[in-house]
C-alpha cells in the first residue's frame, strides 16, 4: 500500500505537503530561537545548551537534539525527492513546449523549483559554518554559539549568501503553506483568500525573523 501512495502523483504531492509542514513547524522554532540573541551572550548560549538537555534525564544529552535533526533529514529528503520526481513527471507528460506559455500565478509559483536549490545549497553551508565550523571566519568555538553568529553576520559574504537564502524561504513558504493546504484538502472557495493571508503573514514573520539577526550584528545592536 505505501508503494502504491508513494508512486502516484497524489501521494508524492501527500508526502512533499506534510515534510513542507513539518520543516515550517522547525522554521517559527528555529526563529524564535534565534532572536534569544538580542538578550545577549549568556541567554542565547543557555539557550543552545538547553537544546542538548532538553528530555533529561529520560533522554540523555544531546538525544533529543539528534531525534530532531533526524526527522528533519528524513523530511527534507522526503520533500526533495517527491518534489524532483513530480517535476520529472510533469516534463515526460509534455514533452513539447506550449505554443502559447501558461500564465503562473505568481512569482513565487515561477521560483519555486530555483528557490528550492538555494535553500539545499545553503542548509549545507549553515551547517558547515555554525555547526562544525568548517567554514567558520573568525575562529569557531565549540559552545559559544553567540560568539560564532556575530562572526559569521561580521563578513559582507556571510550577510548575503543568509538574507538571499531567507529571502528565498519566505517565497518558498509564501507559496508551499498555500499549496500544502490544497493538497491537504483544506482548500475550499470559502477558505482560500484566508489560507493565503496566513501564507503570507508567515512568510512576512520569518522573513523579518530571521533577517533580524545579521542586521543586529551589521548595525551593532548585537556585538
Amino acid at each position: 500500500m505505501a508503494r502504491t501512495v508513494w508512486d502516484s502523483t497524489v501521494g508524492k504531492k501527500t508526502v512533499m505537503a506534510i515534510s513542507g509542514l513539518v520543516m515550517l513547524l522547525y522554521l517559527v522554532a528555529h526563529m524564535i530561537g534565534n532572536l534569544k540573541i538580542f538578550f545577549g551572550s549568556s541567554e542565547f548560549n543557555h539557550y543552545a545548551h538547553w537544546l542538548r538537555t532538553v528530555g533529561e534525564p529520560f533522554m540523555h544529552y544531546e538525544w533529543t537534539l539528534w531525534l530532531i535533526r533526524v526527522v528533519l533529514v528524513v523530511a527534507v529528503v522526503a520533500h526533495a525527492v517527491s518534489a524532483y520526481q513530480l517535476s520529472r513527471r510533469d516534463i515526460k507528460a509534455r514533452p513539447s513546449k506550449y505554443v502559447h506559455k501558461k500564465a503562473r500565478s505568481s512569482y513565487a509559483t515561477r521560483t519555486m523549483r530555483w528557490g528550492g536549490i538555494i535553500l539545499a545549497l545553503f542548509i549545507v553551508w549553515h551547517i558547515l559554518d555554525l555547526t562544525t565550523g568548517t567554514v567558520h571566519t573568525g575562529g569557531f568555538e565549540t559552545g559559544k554559539p553567540y560568539q560564532n553568529v556575530v562572526d559569521t553576520f561580521s563578513t559582507w559574504y556571510g550577510n548575503v549568501v543568509y538574507i538571499v537564502a531567507v529571502l528565498a524561504v519566505g517565497m518558498h513558504v509564501r507559496h508551499g503553506f498555500w499549496s500544502a493546504a490544497q493538497t491537504l484538502g483544506a482548500g475550499s472557495r470559502t477558505r482560500d483568500r484566508a489560507l493565503k493571508t496566513i501564507a503570507n503573514v508567515l512568510a512576512l514573520l520569518l522573513t523579518v525573523g530571521f533577517v533580524a539577526v545579521p542586521v543586529g550584528v551589521m548595525t551593532g545592536v548585537v556585538s
